[in-house]
């Protein structure tokens, strides 16, 4: 079937609800918190700042990760997503309150983390339950539709932020518009639940043949199992490895254009021009990911999903090449929506690639591993960007690192003999 055909199958369009209202609630709450910590005109932003940021953004998903199969494999998927999208809200009421009141300390940062930790388990599911409601030739597609349209949902949810918060700074104190912004975001998830409560107890799974028996402390040890399985798919590993990895370096980028827009392109002491800024970078990035989607099942069809990952991945690395040598408003608008565009390409690629190749008995343990790898690359290159970044962000040291990266990928981790299966080359 093909994007719109998709977009008209009703079990799909309900999972699509429930993921990209949640996703447009996370740009929301995101874009408060960007505001509340990065773009505060009392607080500088440093690549050191912006990198703890996102450790703690991520932090929860990777210690979670490992017990996220665990659930999604023993209980009712949707139940897990209307329950985490419920609590979400709960949580989103007590930080908003917090930060009405100018608490900025340890209790906001547990708050945030357990929010995030909390997402973690909702894409997963929602991820794990899409070969469910969809034929295995529509994956590519349909992975195309979830995951861009929910960046891109990230994006427009964060566009409403920055709006809202425009207008707010005109009646309120900064926290008192980002506490505003946060309890908006509670709205969203609260919409997201809803969406959850019309999808069926067992339509995303697991199948009752399928549920795994045990406790729920074993979710290492079945970690370790997901780990095993993606041994016997070496081309499927391989492939979470180069996707992981060019997350990473997409995470560095975001760094790079953060400390750009913040202390370089505009005066530091306009906090709100270098978010606008930054939110610009962020559209047209947006715009990337659903060329990017839109592309790639075309790519399949003509050269082979290996094929198309690996190609994608090494136009990628050519991307960054503009910013090592000129640093510009431009050169950075225009490696953001490349590197995002054949980014994509292998995101969605993979995702079908990955989900073709695992049974639904282990389909929410591979999808943990797949995550934990992820979330673990991006902090990686966060850490990296910290290191490498000054406070203007103008360096050629970390696009040329990322290039130097994502050519090694296409080059070494992605080269035909060990990732094409027998036919492909």
């Amino acid at each position: 079937m093909n994007f719109w055909q998709l977009m008209r199958d009703a079990r799909l369009a309900r999972l699509l609800r429930i993921r990209w209202s949640g996703q447009m609630a996370d740009g929301i709450f995101q874009s408060a918190l960007a505001s509340f910590v990065l773009f505060s005109p009392e607080r500088q932003a440093t690549a050191v700042s912006a990198a703890v940021g996102f450790t703690v953004v991520l932090l929860p998903y990777s210690v979670v990760g490992p017990f996220v199969g665990t659930l999604l494999d023993r209980f009712s998927r949707q139940r897990a997503i209307l329950f985490s999208n419920l609590s979400r809200v709960v949580i989103l009421l007590i930080l908003s309150f917090f930060i009405f009141k100018g608490f900025a300390g340890l209790e906001v940062t547990i708050l945030v983390l357990i929010a995030f930790g909390i997402n973690r388990l909702i894409l997963a599911g929602l991820s794990a339950g899409l070969p469910l409601v969809v034929e295995s030739q529509s994956l590519i597609s349909a992975n195309a539709l979830a995951v861009t349209g929910g960046s891109v949902w990230v994006v427009i949810g964060g566009g409403i932020g920055l709006g809202a918060r425009q207008l707010l700074n005109y009646v309120s104190s900064a926290d008192h518009a980002d506490a505003l912004l946060i309890l908006l975001g509670a709205v969203g998830y609260l919409v997201a639940a809803l969406f959850t409560s019309l999808v069926n107890k067992s339509e995303i799974g697991p199948r009752p043949h399928e549920i795994v028996r045990g406790s729920l402390t074993q979710g290492f040890r079945e970690m370790r199992e997901g780990f095993r399985f993606l041994e016997d798919h070496a081309d499927a590993t391989r492939g979470i490895v180069a996707t992981a990895l060019h997350r990473g370096g997409l995470t560095a980028l975001t760094l790079t254009a953060l400390l750009l827009e913040r202390n370089t392109f505009h005066n530091p002491k306009d906090s709100e021009a270098g978010l606008a800024g930054l939110s610009v970078d962020l559209s047209i990035a947006a715009l990337g990911f659903v060329i990017g989607a839109v592309i790639a099942p075309y790519g399949v069809r003509r050269v082979g999903r290996h094929r198309w990952i690996r190609l994608s991945i090494a136009a990628a690395s050519a991307s960054v090449l503009l910013l090592i040598f000129i640093r510009t408003p431009v050169t950075l608008a225009i490696t953001a929506f490349l590197a995002a565009t054949f980014g994509q390409s292998v995101k969605v690629t993979n995702d079908a690639l990955v989900q073709s190749k695992i049974d639904d008995f282990y389909r929410g343990r591979v999808f943990s591993v797949y995550d934990v790898m992820v979330n673990g690359a991006i902090v990686l290159g966060a850490l990296a960007a910290a290191i490498l970044l000054p406070v203007s962000g103008d360096s050629w040291k970390v696009p040329a690192l990322i290039l130097v990266t994502w050519f090694l990928v296409a080059t070494v981790l992605l080269r035909p003999s060990k990732f094409f299966l027998k036919g492909d080359a």
